[in-house]
């Protein structure tokens, strides 16, 4: 009765990814008239090596540190620097800096600095969107639960975003988030008499992850919201009555039945949340494109753009296998923590 999947699970899931995995060790690509050739763990390598250089402030002639326009201290350029002093981290990019000491300043370097700044922000938008897709939903699912009038029509409208294409959703959303002409900035302006500027939400690097992980708790909240609402529904209705006989106000209720009713449910809703977080691709390819200044790349965009727009598919394979390894890891610690947590 299972072949059916299983054979459908082979053929697009497991098949493809053991052919991702052969393909990392080469340097396969697309259209290409090369014949493809082993080469070893090189794309790996590129993928997560990472270095530093310590940069002095530059002086003047009377030994004063130099100062820039805008009264800062002024550094050699990263790149002129590498070039003349570190011809061996010529294929280094910078990825961060940071201060050290009085005058000095350590670089960060990378061979591919997009994907630790994609790996960042995805694990950024993780640690945003679980708590308040999960938060969002399990309000809604008590509210359903209730049971009062009109319960069928709002289980519906909140689960409507979930069933509508992500492609849509994000283009819709996209006109709200317009600075000039969007609804959310005519309501902001209106809520506080014109004292709030227009907010670039997807063109400003401060804003345009958080636009995205508020679209993205509000379309994927429908999901969570209905296997809570399963979970609700499986506590006896017997331990609240007792509680009520005892005199336990609802806040009793909800931390001493509820949250230890739904601590199975809670582990499945943070795992399957946490997955698909990670996966972050559709959004940010139709609002952002990864931008301002890669400030919503993620892994996934990264090894598409990889993959199929510079046609690297080994490279872009890499980055998949490495991503794989990071979400397994993911998981598998989440699991271990609440198997603890419920010992």
């Amino acid at each position: 009765m299972g072949s059916p999947a299983f054979i459908g699970l082979g053929l697009f899931l497991l098949i493809p990814f053991i052919m991702a995995i052969f393909m990392s060790f080469t340097n396969s690509r697309l259209l290409s008239p090369n014949a493809t050739e082993f080469v070893g763990i090189d794309n790996y390598a590129q993928l997560l090596s990472v270095n530093y250089i310590v940069l002095n402030a530059e002086r003047n002639d009377e030994g004063l540190i130099k100062l820039d326009k805008d009264g800062d201290i002024k550094y050699p350029r990263v790149r002129r620097h590498l070039k003349s002093n570190y011809p061996e981290l010529r294929s280094y990019y910078e990825l961060t800096s940071f201060s050290w000491g009085e005058n000095d300043k350590v670089v960060i370097l990378a061979r591919d600095p997009i994907f630790w700044k994609s790996l960042y922000n995805t694990i950024a938008f993780a640690l945003m969107v679980i708590p308040l897709q999960c938060g969002l939903a399990l309000g809604l699912a008590l509210l359903i639960n209730r049971k009062l009038k009109g319960t069928n029509f709002f289980r519906t409208l909140y689960f409507a975003p979930v069933v509508t294409s992500m492609v849509v959703v994000a283009i819709v959303w996209t006109f709200l988030y317009h600075k000039d002409f969007g609804l959310i900035n005519q309501y902001i302006n209106t809520l506080t008499f014109g004292l709030v500027d227009n907010i670039n939400w997807l063109g400003d690097e401060r804003w345009s992850m958080k636009a995205i992980v508020i679209m993205s708790a509000w379309q994927g909240a429908g999901v969570q919201m209905l296997i809570f609402l399963a979970g609700l529904q499986g506590i006896p209705v017997d331990r609240y009555e007792a509680a009520s006989i005892d005199g336990a106000n609802e806040w009793q209720k909800f931390r001493y039945i509820t949250l230890p009713g739904l601590k199975h449910t809670i582990t499945f809703v943070m795992i399957s949340t946490t997955i698909a977080a990670f996966g972050l691709f559709v959004q940010v390819d139709v609002m952002t494109g990864g931008g301002p200044l890669d400030s919503t790349s993620t892994v996934m965009l990264h090894a598409i753009n990889k993959g199929f727009n510079e046609q690297d598919t080994a490279y872009g394979s890499t980055i998949t296998v490495m991503y794989f390894i990071i979400i397994l890891s993911i998981a598998l610690l989440q699991k271990m923590y609440f198997s603890k947590k419920e010992a």
